[in-house]
Parts: C-alpha cells; structure tokens; sequence
C-alpha cells in the first residue's frame, strides 16, 4: 500500500462533515501557520534558493516540479519531522507528499498570481479539500492501474 492509499484511507474515513480534522488539510494547515502563512512559506523557500520555484507556484504560469529533498532544504528537518510524527509516517514520505501537493496548494490558494496576505488559509483549505480529494483519489486511482 502506498503513502497516498494509506492518507486516503485515513480520510475516507473522517469523511463525516461535523468532523473538521482532516488529515491532508491538518498538515497543510500546520504548514502554513507554522511558516506564516503563503508569504512565510515563500521566505523559507527564498532563503534555501529556491525563490523562483516558489513563485511559479504563486504565478499564473506552469507550476514548476519540486522534489522531495528539495523540500526538506527548504522547510527544514525540525518541520518535517514534526509534519511526519502529526501523521505517523516517515519524514521522507512527508517531504516527498509535499513536493507532490505543495505546488497544487499554493497555485489554488494564490488564484490570482498574487499573494494575498488577508487571506484565511485554514478556511481556504478547507474549501479546497473536496477538489483536492478528488484529484488524489483519481491519482491513486490511476498509480494502481499502471502498477502490477
């Protein structure tokens, strides 16, 4: 079972709409509080040289890909390593779900190539997250039907 099968799992089961806690939407969210927001993230990916990755994500333009240690530069062991103990999973799994993900999520949160600092992205998220499901489900779905 892979990474993604084991996240969707987890959140095909809290399903429920009176439950709020989200896995996927939990780990973004902390993401973005912890780093101050879609312009903290921005800062921290600037620092580590990776600036002009970030606003590919923030633009209008193609996202550029992102890999997993890339990720790791950029946000730092301390917050992977906190991301993977929310979730129970290893912290190269949290980095590589990231570089997955992030640009997705920071391209729907900044829907006008701009970053909005007003913006709440917990409730963002949570708006997005049916979208979001929905594409990693057809992902999922996908991976397994190439695999053996």
């Amino acid at each position: 079972m892979s990474l993604l099968d084991s996240i969707m799992g987890t959140v095909s089961e809290r399903r429920d709409p009176n439950t709020p806690a989200n896995p996927l939407v939990s780990i973004l969210g902390t993401l973005l509080t912890q780093s101050g927001g879609i312009q903290g993230l921005a800062n921290k990916f600037s620092q580590a040289g990776l600036g002009n990755v970030f606003s590919s994500w923030v633009g209008t333009g193609a996202n550029q890909p992102i890999s997993g240690s890339q990720i790791s530069q950029a946000l730092g062991a301390e917050q992977i390593n906190a991301l993977a103990a929310k979730l129970g999973i290893d912290p190269a799994q949290v980095s590589q779900l990231m570089a997955e993900h992030l640009p997705q999520v920071v391209d729907q949160l900044t829907p006008e190539g701009k970053i909005d600092p007003a913006l709440d992205h917990g409730q963002e998220l949570a708006s997005m997250l049916p979208s979001l499901l929905q594409k990693l489900t057809a992902e999922t779905a996908t991976s397994s039907d190439t695999q053996p």
